[in-house]
């Protein structure tokens, strides 16, 4: 009985997901301009589909990028999910604490 090979990625792969530059910046500004904290999972969401569509397009031309995403590559989603709500709170905290609103 043949058995698949499970693929094997080290940690340092895997924390390359969290550090997609269009997944930080996109979490950060739209978590900057929500205005409700429940709206805060709605900008992961936005986040993470838009960096994962970018990371594609750009591995699909060949563009080097540090977490690229193809039909043989992982696309590591639990990384890029949480990896999303985390800048997003930390983008609706910071407004908060820098520029109140009165």
């Amino acid at each position: 009985m043949n058995h698949p090979t499970v693929p094997y990625y080290p940690p340092a792969v895997w924390i390359m997901a969290a550090f997609d530059p269009v997944l930080i910046g996109l979490a950060l500004y739209l978590g900057w301009k929500a205005d409700q904290f429940g709206k805060v999972v709605l900008v992961a969401i936005i986040a993470l589909v838009a960096s994962v569509l970018v990371s594609w397009v750009l591995t699909g031309i060949g563009v080097p990028w540090p977490a690229p995403i193809g039909r043989e590559l992982p696309t590591f989603f639990p990384v890029r999910t949480g990896a999303a709500l985390i800048y997003a709170i930390i983008g609706y905290s910071a407004r908060r604490v820098i520029a109140p609103r009165a």
